[in-house]
């Protein structure tokens, strides 16, 4: 909000300008992830948080982890595959049905588990987690009808699903990003667990979360 509006137009042409190079590097997903926690130097992408990665991979119990569409988020469930986690990301195929096909064999070669964003989905995660496997979803998209909260100081409405698996399931839930580096590098960020607001009875609050 405290933006000029010519600071606010540059914010949206990088914006714009990372869909071209996320688009660009959908196909070199393998090539791109060069971690070695072992090299004496950070080669393309660094990670933070490998402690992380590797409890819940070992945990028997199911876990969601969230992110934006910020750098080639399509890096982390890379990352938590090669750490030996067992994830099903949540992704939109393109209309394209030729591209979506494409797309969802390259990904699920190196990524894991993908599950088409469709009706039923917010169902088929429910089952994953019931199951005590870990999912990971996207939260940074508008959702009519969903719950009113601000974003930026702007009123807007957003997807209610994170706060009602994690209270249904009272899983424990992680923030991740990806943050593009100079020199076309990566660095793969996951946080400590949240710890979500609760209801008088104990249950995670989701119009709060």
């Amino acid at each position: 909000p405290q933006k000029s509006d010519a600071e606010i137009e540059a914010i949206a042409r990088d914006m714009w300008g990372n869909m071209a190079r996320l688009a660009a590097e959908y196909i070199f997903l393998d090539a791109l992830f060069d971690f070695d926690p072992d090299a004496a130097k950070p080669g393309r992408v660094e990670v933070r948080g490998i402690d992380h990665f590797v409890a819940i991979a070992g945990e028997e119990k199911p876990h969601i982890l969230f992110t934006g569409h910020l750098g080639n988020f399509e890096l982390l469930p890379v990352a938590a595959a090669t750490f030996g986690m067992n994830i099903t990301a949540l992704f939109r195929p393109p209309n394209n049905p030729y591209l979506a096909d494409y797309i969802h064999s390259t990904r699920r070669s190196s990524m894991g588990a993908l599950l088409p964003s469709a009706a039923g989905a917010s169902f088929a995660l429910a089952a994953i987690l019931e199951k005590g496997g870990n999912i990971g979803v996207l939260v940074d998209q508008k959702f009519s009808g969903g719950v009113e909260t601000t974003f930026f100081g702007r009123p807007c409405q957003t997807n209610p699903m994170l706060g009602m698996l994690a209270r249904h399931y009272d899983c424990d839930v992680y923030p991740a990003r990806c943050v593009r580096l100079p020199g076309n590098r990566f660095r793969l960020e996951i946080e400590d667990k949240l710890d979500f607001p609760r209801t008088e009875e104990g249950s995670v609050d989701v119009d709060a979360t």
